[in-house]
C-alpha cells in the first residue's frame, strides 16, 4: 500500500511539461518508490525528475558545521551527491538518466553532469536543489512540481524561504516560472528529517 499525496498550487495553473523536484527526504520512507512512480503517473505530458540530495547532503552540511570547508569545495560535492540520489531514483523507478533539461525526453538529470563547470549559480547553503530544480525548469520551459514531506507553510515564495521550506535563493531561481505546484504524503514523515524535505 502506497502514500497517498496532498496537492496544491503556488503559481500560475496546470502544466503540461514538468520538472519534478523530489525532496531527498522522500526517499527515506519505505514505500517511496511506488508512492513516486504513483504520483509520476499522475501527472501529464514529458516529466524531468530532480532528485534533491537528502541524507547525503545533510551528512556534508554536518561536516562543513563541525570543521568549515571552502565554500566552493562543498558546493559542488553536495551537486556530486544530487548524482548519486539521482542514479538511485534513475534504477529504482525505471527511468532514464539525462543531461541536460533541454532538448531531452523525459528521464531522472544527472545535475552533475549538467552543471559541471557552471560558475553561474551561486555558491553556498543558501542554494539547494530546489533552486537547481526551478532552473533546470526555466531551461526546459517547463513547470515545477515541489514534492515534499510536508505541505507550504504559506502560499507566497519569500514566506517560504523564509520558513525554510525551500532554499533562501528559491524566489530569485524561480521568479520566470509561469506554474509551481507542490505535492506531500498524506502520511507525517518519518521521524528526525527536516521539514523541508530537501
Amino acid at each position: 500500500m502506497t502514500a497517498g499525496w496532498r496537492h496544491g498550487i503556488l503559481r500560475g495553473s496546470a502544466a503540461g511539461t514538468l520538472v519534478v523536484k523530489i525532496g531527498g527526504s522522500i526517499l527515506a520512507r519505505p514505500e517511496w518508490p511506488a508512492a513516486v512512480a504513483d504520483l509520476l503517473a499522475e501527472t501529464t505530458g514529458q516529466r524531468l525528475v530532480v532528485v534533491g540530495g537528502g541524507p547525503v547532503v545533510d551528512g556534508l552540511r554536518a561536516i562543513d558545521a563541525a570543521a568549515p570547508q571552502p565554500a566552493e569545495a562543498m558546493h559542488w560535492l553536495a551537486i556530486e551527491a544530487m548524482g548519486l540520489t539521482a542514479r538511485v531514483a534513475a534504477k529504482t523507478l525505471r527511468l532514464p538518466l539525462v543531461t541536460s533539461p533541454a532538448g531531452m525526453p523525459g528521464g531522472v538529470l544527472d545535475v552533475p553532469a549538467w552543471l559541471r563547470g557552471d560558475t553561474s549559480l551561486p555558491v553556498g547553503w543558501h542554494v539547494t536543489s530546489d533552486s537547481i530544480a526551478a532552473l533546470a525548469a526555466v531551461e526546459r520551459g517547463a513547470g515545477l512540481l515541489l514534492v515534499k514531506s510536508v505541505p507550504p507553510p504559506a502560499e507566497d515564495l519569500s514566506a517560504a524561504a523564509s520558513a525554510g521550506w525551500v532554499d533562501a535563493y528559491f524566489p530569485v531561481a524561480a521568479a520566470n516560472l509561469a506554474h509551481i505546484a507542490w505535492a506531500a504524503p498524506l502520511t507525517p514523515r518519518p521521524a528526525g528529517r527536516s521539514p523541508a524535505g530537501r
